[in-house]
Formats: C-alpha cells, structure tokens, sequence
C-alpha cells in the first residue's frame, strides 16, 4: 500500500528521532513509540491507518493543486471549514458521505479497487 509523502517522512522523522533518543541513552517516556505502536496495533490496524492516511493524504493535495482554501471548500461542499480542518488533521474520521461532499467540489470520487497484495515476509 503506497503510504502519501508527508506520512512517510513523519515515520522517517520518528525513526530519526528515535535512533537519537537510543544513541542518548534516555529512558524517556514514549521513547520507543514506534515499537510501542506495533506491539499494540494488529497488521489490520495499521493496514486501515495507513488507508485513511492516503485517502486524506489524497485529499488535502487535490485541494491544494487547486488552489482552494478550506473556507473555499466549505462554501462548494457544504461542509463547514471547523470539520475539513479536524479530517485533514486527523483528529477525526469522518463518514464516507462527508468524504463526497469534500471530493466532489475537487472533482474526485472515491472508487472500490482491488487492493495491492502483500509481499510475505
């Protein structure tokens, strides 16, 4: 699954991060963060994280390749500014009917495609 650039350099950043807390020798809490979500998150979890990653991932770039504010796109989509803010954030998930609404003024729709199959390891 292609995860969207800017979520692939915050795991680069986080790993970086990481790299130095472990060269520092400190016991910082959430100091393994990346190992900590792993052990806690099923292969489905983070199958479906990076999945809507992408699709807000998606989003936001539409948005921005046309030079639409969000306020902008409240006024096309009916969706108020307060919600395109807290989706592309990530601070909510919002329902397959806002998605639409959103994508809809971008000229984007979403389609059901088969999904990539997965390298065994």
């Amino acid at each position: 699954m292609r995860m969207n650039k800017e979520y692939s350099q915050a795991i680069i950043q986080a790993k970086e991060n990481l790299a130095d807390l472990n060269e520092r020798g400190s016991e910082a809490v959430g100091g393994n963060v990346l190992e900590f979500m792993e052990n806690i998150l099923t292969p489905d979890e983070i199958a479906e994280s990076e999945l809507r990653v992408s699709i807000i991932g998606e989003l936001i770039k539409a948005r921005q390749e046309k030079g639409i504010s969000q306020k902008k796109l409240e006024e096309l989509s009916g969706v108020k500014q307060p919600v395109i803010a807290r989706m592309e954030k990530g601070i909510t998930s919002p329902q397959l009917d806002t998605i639409l609404k959103v994508l809809a003024p971008l000229g984007k729709t979403l389609a059901v495609v088969p999904m990539e199959k997965r390298n065994s390891q």
